[in-house]
């Protein structure tokens, strides 16, 4: 069988919602979103000597990290507006100034791929309205704050538990 390209509705978007006192993280998922894109970005200079003959040569100086989210806003169906909580706490993010505008997060495949990845970031541009027959879509950049961590993928643990609580393998 040939190879089988990924598809980018299997990835996962989570916050760490947990209470200030809490010691372990509450990661809550961002419903909704329609579009992820995980990017980086370099610095390189430029590294050439006299003796590399003509030939030139470029060094990472420094690495950022970014992700670029779309969705649609969403709600439960109860009489008191209840807005997702992943969604609620990442707009929430982007009114804060400073060190307190920085989320924990977290972001996997759910296709049993290993990508996975934690880190520190800003919410810069959360965008949100439309026009009167729009569902109400919304946007936003994570900007990472140093480097992020790969994790062991939460969808695969997830699952081996499960399989182990059943008693599966």
């Amino acid at each position: 069988m040939g190879l089988r390209s990924l598809l980018a509705k299997d990835w996962t978007l989570e916050v760490d919602t947990r209470a200030l006192a809490a010691p372990a993280p509450q990661w809550t998922r961002v419903s909704g979103l329609t579009s992820f894109t995980e990017s980086t970005d370099d610095n390189t200079e430029d590294d050439a000597a006299f003796e590399d003959d003509g030939w030139g040569s470029s060094v990472v100086t420094q690495r950022t990290w970014s992700i670029e989210a779309e969705g649609k806003r969403k709600r439960t169906d109860a009489q008191a507006f209840t807005p997702d909580p992943g969604q609620e706490a990442v707009r929430k993010a982007a009114r804060v100034v400073g060190f307190g505008a920085n989320l924990r997060v977290r972001w996997y495949r759910r296709d049993g791929s290993p990508d996975a990845y934690e880190g520190t970031a800003t919410v810069s541009g959360f965008t949100k309205g439309g026009s009167t027959t729009d569902l109400e879509p919304f946007n936003f950049t994570l900007n990472g704050q140093g480097a992020p961590s790969e994790i062991p993928n939460p969808s695969i643990t997830q699952s081996a538990s499960l399989a182990s609580e059943r008693g599966g393998t």
